[in-house]
C-alpha cells in the first residue's frame, strides 16, 4: 500500500541518486502498482526538485499492460537545465539505465488551457514549432523499464534530458509519420522505422500528454516541448558512446554521453 510516506521517501531517494549522479541497485520502496501511485511519487518528487520544466516526454505502454493499467502512454519531465543543442554532452547515470531515442520534438505554444484538441488538425493549431531531437532515457535505478511502466513514471518517466535538433521548415504540411528515421550509437544501425508504427502518432501524444498533466492540475499554459515518443526504439547505451539520429532530408542530430556527476 502507497502512503504519502512511501511516496515522499521514494522521491527523496530517486532525487538524491539524481543529483549525486550514483546509482540505485534496488527500487527505494514498495514499487507502484497503478499509475495513480506513480504519478503521485513523481509529482512528490517535481515538489521537492523545484527545477524548472520546460518540457514532457511521452513514452509507450504496450500490451497487455495498456489494457491493465487504463492508459497507452506515460509521461515524465524534462527540465530547462537538461535540454541541450545539437552535439552536446548529455550526462547520463553509468551505474543505472542509459539509452538513446530519436523523438520528434514539438513545442505547444504559450496561452494553451484548454480543452484538449479533438485531432491532428487542431493540435497543429497549437504548436509553434517542430524539431529533430535525441530523448535520453536514464534513470539511477538500472530497472526502470523491465520493472514495468509504473516504475518508469515513478522516477521521471526515465527522462535526463533532451538533445534540441534543427527546426523542421514547413513542418504544418509535412506528414511526420511518412518520415523514416535512423538511429547509429557510435555509427553502428540500432533501428530504424517511421511514426506510423505509434499508435496516433506524435501529435496524438501531445493530446496524451496534454489531458494527462491538465487532469493532474499542471498549469500548461506556459508553452512546453513533447518528446514525442521512441521512434526507432529505445536503445541501451554507455557513457562514452555517441548517439545520432538521421531524420532523412530534414538532417542529422546527434549527442556524446557521459557520466553524470554531483549538482
Amino acid at each position: 500500500m502507497h502512503t504519502q510516506n512511501t511516496d515522499q521517501a521514494i522521491a527523496q531517494a530517486f532525487l538524491a541518486a539524481r543529483r549525486s549522479g550514483q546509482g540505485l541497485a534496488t527500487y527505494p520502496g514498495p514499487m507502484p502498482a497503478t499509475l495513480a501511485d506513480a504519478y503521485r511519487i513523481q509529482d512528490t518528487a517535481l515538489s521537492l526538485d523545484r527545477r524548472p520544466v520546460v518540457g514532457w516526454k511521452v513514452g509507450r505502454i504496450n500490451a497487455p499492460l495498456d489494457a491493465e493499467l487504463g492508459a497507452n502512454r506515460l509521461a515524465g519531465p524534462i527540465f530547462a537545465d537538461a535540454l541541450a543543442e545539437d552535439g552536446a554532452a548529455m550526462p547520463v547515470f553509468a551505474d543505472g539505465f542509459v539509452a538513446g531515442e530519436a523523438e520528434w520534438l514539438l513545442h505547444v505554444a504559450p496561452g494553451f488551457t484548454g480543452p484538449v484538441p479533438a485531432d491532428d488538425a487542431a493540435t497543429r493549431a497549437i504548436i509553434d514549432e517542430v524539431r529533430i531531437g535525441i530523448e535520453i532515457a536514464s534513470s539511477p535505478y538500472p530497472g526502470i523499464n523491465t520493472d514495468g511502466p509504473c516504475v518508469t513514471v515513478s522516477d521521471y518517466g526515465n527522462n535526463a534530458g533532451l538533445v534540441l535538433g534543427a527546426p523542421v521548415a514547413g513542418w504544418a504540411n509535412l506528414d511526420l509519420c511518412a518520415i523514416s528515421i535512423t538511429t547509429r550509437i557510435d555509427g553502428a544501425v540500432v533501428g530504424e522505422a517511421s511514426a506510423a508504427t505509434m499508435l496516433d502518432g506524435p501529435y496524438g501524444a501531445v493530446r496524451f500528454l496534454l489531458g494527462n498533466l491538465m487532469a493532474r492540475g499542471i498549469d500548461v499554459s506556459g508553452g512546453l516541448w513533447v518528446s514525442s515518443g521512441a521512434v526507432t526504439g529505445v536503445h541501451p547505451a554507455r557513457v562514452g558512446q555517441s548517439v545520432t539520429a538521421s531524420f532523412g532530408d530534414l538532417g542529422l542530430v546527434s549527442c556524446t554521453l557521459t557520466k553524470a556527476m554531483p549538482r
